[in-house]
C-alpha cells in the first residue's frame, strides 16, 4: 500500500501547491509593493521552495536543436528510429553539409536506474559536433501496461543486440554506469556468434563491472541485505490509474529517496542556498539550481524482475567478472571478444563505482589485443563527472570520440596518441 499512499499524498498536496503558485504569481508580480521588498522575495522565495519541494517532475526534454561542426552551426533532429515496449532508440541527426567525411557512429547506451535519458544530455552535446549519436530512451514502467509483458536483465541484453544490429557494422556503443554489465554481456555474446555486425568499439563508464573491487555504499547496501528483503521492501504494483496498474516495480520515488540520502546534508545546503538567492534576486545561481534539480528529481520506475536480477547478479553473486553469467540457458564468456576494441573510463573520487570496478573489464576480457584496449581515469571527478561537466567535455568526450575514429575506421588512422594526450594506457 505504500505506493498508493504515496499517490494519495502527492493528490492531497494538489490544493496546496495550486495556493503556493497563485501566491507566488501575486507576489512576484511588479506593480505588488511588497514584490520590491526583501519580506516579499522572503515569502515567494518560501513559497517557490515549497511548490517545487511537493511537485512530480515529468520527463524532460533533451532540447539539442542544435551543434557546432567544424566551427559551423548546423540544426540537429531529434527522432525514433527503433522502437519496442520499454525503449525508443533515439537518433540526434545532425544536417550536416555536403561533402562532409562521416563521423563514428555512437549508441550510448543510458542508465535504467531510475532517472531518465535525459540525465546524458551533456554527455550527448558533447560529442555531437564529432559523432552520429545514438542513445537509448528507456520508458517508464509504470507507463508500460501489464499486456506488453515482463522485462528483465535477459531482456536488455536482447535490446542492446537488437539495436546494434538496426545501426548496423562500425557502430561504437558507450555503456554510462549500470548498462556496463549487460552492453559486455551483449557484447560477449555477438563475438561467441562470430555476429557480423559486433560493434567496433565498446566504451564502459563508471559501471559497476566488478563490484567485490573498493566497494561503496552502494555496494555495502546491497551485499547487507538479502534479495527476498529487497522483493519485500521495494517492489510494489502500480497504483490505478496509471497505465502501467498492477505492474510489480521498484519505484522512482523510493530511488530518489535512496540517491538523496547518500548525500542529504548537500541537498538541504543546496535548498537553502537557493532560498537565499532567491531572497537576494541573484537570479543565475537559482536558475542553475533549478535546471539541476528539475533533471535530478525526475524520476521513473523500474521492473522488478530486472531490478531484482540486477541486484542479484551484479551486487551480490558477481557473476560476469566470475563467469558465472548466464543468457537464456548460455554462458556469458567475455574472453570470447577479440575484435571489439575496448575503452574503461572511470572517475577518481566516484563514490557509486569505486576506483577499479570498471578497470576490471580490462582483466576478464582476456583476448582483446593490447593494440586494441585503453583505461584512462579523470582526476578530481565523481561519478557524475564521469560523463558530464567541464572534465568530461575538455579530457574525456575527446577520448572517446578518438578512440571509436580509430577502431572503427571511418577515415584513415592518425593514432589515438596524436589526437589525445596524457591517456594512460590500459
Amino acid at each position: 500500500m505504500f505506493y498508493q499512499f504515496y499517490e494519495m499524498n502527492h493528490a492531497a498536496m494538489a490544493p496546496f501547491r495550486m495556493l503556493a503558485e497563485l501566491s507566488l504569481l501575486a507576489y512576484r508580480n511588479p506593480l505588488n509593493p511588497l514584490s520590491h521588498t526583501v519580506i516579499g522575495r522572503s515569502v515567494a522565495a518560501g513559497l517557490e521552495v515549497f511548490e517545487r519541494s511537493t511537485r512530480r517532475y515529468g520527463k524532460p526534454a533533451f532540447n539539442l536543436p542544435q551543434t557546432v561542426v567544424n566551427g559551423q552551426s548546423v540544426p540537429v533532429v531529434e527522432k525514433i528510429v527503433w522502437s519496442k515496449p520499454f525503449c525508443n532508440l533515439l537518433h540526434f541527426q545532425r544536417i550536416l553539409p555536403p561533402g562532409h567525411a562521416p563521423d563514428p557512429k555512437i549508441l550510448i547506451v543510458a542508465p535504467m536506474s531510475g532517472h531518465y535519458a535525459t540525465l546524458l544530455r551533456g554527455t550527448v552535446e558533447a560529442l555531437l559536433p564529432n559523432a552520429d549519436v545514438y542513445i537509448t530512451d528507456w520508458i517508464d514502467a509504470r507507463m508500460v501496461p501489464v499486456s506488453e509483458g515482463s522485462f528483465d536483465f535477459n531482456d536488455y541484453v536482447d535490446y542492446v543486440i537488437e539495436m546494434i544490429h538496426h545501426l548496423g557494422e562500425r557502430t561504437n556503443v558507450i555503456a554510462v554506469c549500470q548498462p556496463s554489465v549487460p552492453v559486455l554481456a551483449a557484447v560477449a555474446l555477438m563475438e561467441a556468434d562470430n555476429d557480423p555486425l559486433a560493434p567496433a568499439s565498446m566504451t564502459l563508464m563508471g559501471g559497476p563491472i566488478d563490484t567485490r573491487i573498493n566497494p561503496t555504499a552502494v555496494n555495502e547496501l546491497a551485499k547487507s541485505k538479502s534479495l527476498d528483503w529487497f522483493r519485500d521492501n521495494v517492489v510494489m504494483p502500480v497504483p490505478w490509474p496509471q497505465p502501467g496498474f498492477m505492474r510489480q516495480v521498484y519505484p522512482g520515488f523510493l530511488q530518489l529517496s535512496g540517491f538523496m540520502s547518500m548525500n542529504l546534508d548537500r541537498h538541504m545546503i543546496a535548498q537553502k542556498d537557493f532560498f537565499w538567492h532567491l531572497v537576494k534576486n541573484d537570479g543565475e545561481p537559482a536558475e542553475k539550481h533549478r535546471d539541476f534539480y528539475d533533471e535530478y528529481l525526475a524520476v521513473m520506475d523500474l521492473t522488478a524482475e530486472f531490478y531484482l536480477q540486477t541486484v542479484d547478479l551484479v551486487f551480490m553473486r558477481h557473476a560476469l567478472p566470475k563467469g558465472e553469467m548466464m543468457h537464456r540457458g548460455k554462458r556469458v564468456d567475455t574472453s570470447a571478444i577479440r575484435r571489439v576494441a575496448l575503452l574503461t573510463v572511470e572517475g577518481e573520487n566516484d563514490d557509486i563505482s569505486g576506483v577499479g570496478q570498471t578497470h576490471a573489464a580490462q582483466t576478464i576480457c582476456t583476448n582483446i589485443p593490447e593494440a586494441m584496449r585503453m583505461h584512462y581515469m579523470q582526476p578530481d571527478v565523481g561519478h557524475y563527472g564521469v560523463f558530464n561537466g567541464s572534465r568530461f567535455r575538455r579530457e574525456i568526450a575527446p577520448r572517446i570520440v578518438a578512440f571509436a575514429r580509430e577502431h572503427s575506421k571511418t577515415e584513415a588512422k592518425t593514432g589515438i596518441q596524436q589526437v589525445i594526450q596524457g591517456g594512460k594506457s590500459a
